[in-house]
């Protein structure tokens, strides 16, 4: 563990970090060849190695489909026109773009809420604070978020199940930003929303529902139909391509293929996995089950702190759960109520650490100051641990 995090904050990819944690697992207990071809074999020809990879391929496929056809644009534009309300402006924004992943994602957000903040007077600490809660409020329910795939594929429980344990989890915090950061002075104009010609309302809603459509749809095949994600997300960015084509915004499918193919992101994926199978074969966790069972602490306080220093030190999702994750699966298959509590408790680690990319490019973007950002973030953090701890003794 502790040489994954050093590797980690060398700032080296997560997969090479876990590829050098699984070697030091396997030399450290006798480094013998059969462990680590077994290990190998596992890896190239386990269903579930393959899932995962495609099912993270397409949702990068996805984003640079709506990225490169201007639809991402063109919904910012649309929702622009349609509110009235400021307030409401600057919790969608980041919150509709949240819903597409990608490292560094509150940028797309940040000129949004640059905009409409400098309309009610909101400083840099504010409008920062807005724009990074706000893209992760959908982080315990979006069904194309890599960190609750990757959950999903590790500790095979059903990632419908899951989210299903987690949605109240969001709304908590959007209630918990709504109230803490959005302003509520009399003084804040209500604006008027534009007055559009049949033809430019017509166009609005194509843009909202162009971006939005293959989310909502990916989350109903996943969620009500228990579609594999790997299959649901293939089948929607294949249907995109001809979606796209048919309302005169083809986007070149081997420059999506292409750019969407990752070489980091198979790393990453097979190391996981890689380190995974070391841990399984080489009996480590196993040991590790063991030690914690008869810990006098109880299993769910350990997986807990496990989880919420994880995410402070690694600063992604992908990061907590391929470390922690493993280890709920050993100590309680399938167990969701223990699984829901690793991830809430590494998402909340990754939200108030300075190695969170989309904290820094936000931060940068604002110009805000570090310390004065960082308070309201922790206390609204917080506040959703403590309601979802309460929720959760009662799960």
């Amino acid at each position: 563990m502790f040489l994954i995090l050093f590797v980690l904050r060398k700032r080296q990819p997560i997969g090479l970090a876990m590829l050098a944690g699984g070697l030091s697992v396997w030399l450290l207990t006798g480094g013998q060849v059969e462990i680590l071809t077994k290990s190998l074999s596992t890896v190239a020809t386990m269903p579930r190695t393959y899932e995962l990879i495609f099912a993270l391929y397409f949702v990068m496929c996805l984003e640079l489909q709506l990225r490169l056809s201007g639809t991402l644009d063109g919904l910012m534009s649309a929702l622009q026109h349609w509110f009235k309300s400021e307030r409401l402006t600057l919790v969608l924004m980041p919150a509709f773009l949240g819903l597409l992943p990608s490292l560094g994602g509150a940028r797309f957000s940040a000129p949004m809420v640059e905009n409409v903040g400098n309309k009610i007077a909101l400083d840099a600490q504010g409008k920062t604070v807005i724009n990074f809660w706000f893209r992760h409020v959908v982080e315990y329910i979006n069904p194309i978020n890599p960190g609750l795939i990757l959950a999903s594929a590790i500790s095979m429980i059903p990632l419908s199940k899951l989210i299903g344990s987690m949605y109240w989890v969001s709304l908590a915090a959007i209630a918990v930003g709504w109230v803490c950061c959005i302003p509520r002075q009399k003084s804040i104009p209500t604006v008027q929303a534009e007055v559009l010609t049949p033809q430019e309302n017509k166009q609005d809603v194509k843009e909202v529902s162009l971006a939005l459509a293959p989310v909502v749809l990916n989350f109903i095949l996943i969620v009500f139909f228990y579609v594999n994600p790997a299959i649901a997300m293939g089948v929607i960015t294949l249907g995109m391509f001809l979606v796209l084509r048919f309302v005169g915004r083809p986007v070149n499918v081997f420059q999506v293929l292409t750019e969407a193919f990752d070489k980091k992101l198979i790393l990453n994926v097979m190391s996981i996995i890689f380190f995974i199978q070391i841990l399984t074969y080489t009996k480590t966790l196993e040991e590790v089950v063991r030690v914690l069972s008869n810990s006098p602490l109880p299993i769910a306080m350990v997986v807990g702190i496990i989880s919420l220093l994880i995410g402070v030190l690694t600063g992604i999702s992908q990061g907590h759960v391929a470390m922690v994750m493993p280890l709920v699966a050993a100590i309680a298959p399938q167990d969701i109520k223990l699984a829901s509590l690793a991830l809430v408790l590494g998402v909340a680690g990754q939200m108030i650490t300075p190695t969170h990319l989309c904290f820094i490019v936000t931060l940068d973007y604002f110009k805000a100051d570090f310390f004065k950002a960082l308070r309201p973030v922790f206390v609204m953090q917080t506040l959703v641990v403590t309601i979802f701890l309460l929720g959760w003794s009662f799960m």
